[in-house]
């Protein structure tokens, strides 16, 4: 209401913005809600500039419950939020049927022109998050399909010394030593790889050890091994290892840039300072140093004879 109330300020890419946050807040929404954001934002999406746009694009096209007719508006494909995660023989049926071209190299590096914001990192992740195993699923699916730009690839020879190193590690159970491999693997702070390891859900470490193109069979005995509440359950081991083959790799290479930003927007805010002009109040509040005032050589001489005068 304040920016409307200024003559030549376009509240339109703010107004969107608003309404795409207060949006994906709600992990479910009414009729009412779903129509009224349909109506106002369908207005907004062709009168904000490049920028809001794709902002707003690659907010909720990971969102689940996005509406059909926003995501064409912005260029997505639709899939409601009740989409199942299909068996394993249907997959294999699916391809065998119709075999899908595979993009090349060239095509994902061109659809991957947008930098993701320690603020949409963070937002992503705590999405990530907090979402269950369909959800999770889900949003990997849909991350394929983003403007968002992913992670560089790791270097085969490192990837490779690190996938022989976290089989060993899991061999022997050894988290502690297997999250710290993970970390320097793909740059993560310990914090992070160890939040990845310990995940109850899986799907952080089935992402990582794809950014790092572990073989599915390597995938599987990590699994087997690494922590026993993975290992005593076939239905887990069988879930992540068919997320595992489904999953691609950049969808786990936006992820892994997902948590990186995380990380420096949480740097940030750390080292940020309460006020702006912090370090002025901070100067301002300093007391002054008061100098002595220089005695003149006369009043020196009087206050020395004065004291002579009165010993005697």
């Amino acid at each position: 209401m304040m920016l409307s109330r200024r003559e030549g300020v376009d509240i339109r890419p703010t107004l969107l913005r608003v309404l795409t946050d207060l949006y994906v807040q709600a992990n479910a929404h009414s009729v009412d809600e779903e129509r009224q954001f349909v109506e106002l934002t369908s207005r907004l999406i062709d009168q904000v500039d490049d920028a809001t746009r794709a902002a707003v694009r690659g907010r909720l096209a990971i969102y689940p419950g996005t509406p059909a007719e926003v995501l064409r508006k912005l260029g997505l494909k639709p899939s409601g939020p009740d989409q199942r995660v299909p068996a394993a023989g249907e997959i294999s049926a699916a391809l065998s049927a119709a075999p899908a071209k595979a993009p090349t190299e060239a095509q994902l590096r061109m659809a991957s022109n947008l930098s993701m914001q320690p603020k949409d990192a963070t937002e992503i992740n705590e999405m990530f998050v907090r979402a269950g195993a369909s959800e999770r699923a889900l949003i990997l699916h849909n991350l394929h399909d983003t403007q968002l730009r992913a992670s560089t690839r790791i270097p085969a020879a490192r990837a490779a010394r690190a996938i022989e190193t976290l089989e060993m590690a899991a061999f022997a159970a050894d988290i502690e030593n297997f999250a710290l491999e993970l970390g320097e693997s793909l740059i993560l702070p310990s914090r992070v790889a160890a939040q990845v390891v310990n995940d109850p859900g899986g799907e952080p470490l089935a992402c990582a050890a794809k950014a790092l193109d572990m073989p599915s069979a390597v995938f599987q005995r990590v699994l087997l091994f690494l922590n026993p509440e993975f290992g005593c359950s076939v239905n887990t081991v069988y879930r992540l290892s068919r997320l595992y083959d489904r999953l691609s790799e950049r969808s786990a290479l936006i992820m892994l840039d997902a948590w990186r930003g995380s990380t420096m927007a949480v740097t940030r805010a750390k080292y940020q300072p309460t006020l702006y002009d912090d370090e002025r109040h901070r100067a301002r509040s300093a007391p002054a140093q008061t100098r002595p005032a220089a005695q003149q050589p006369d009043a020196d001489i009087a206050a020395r004879t004065g004291s002579q005068g009165s010993g005697r």
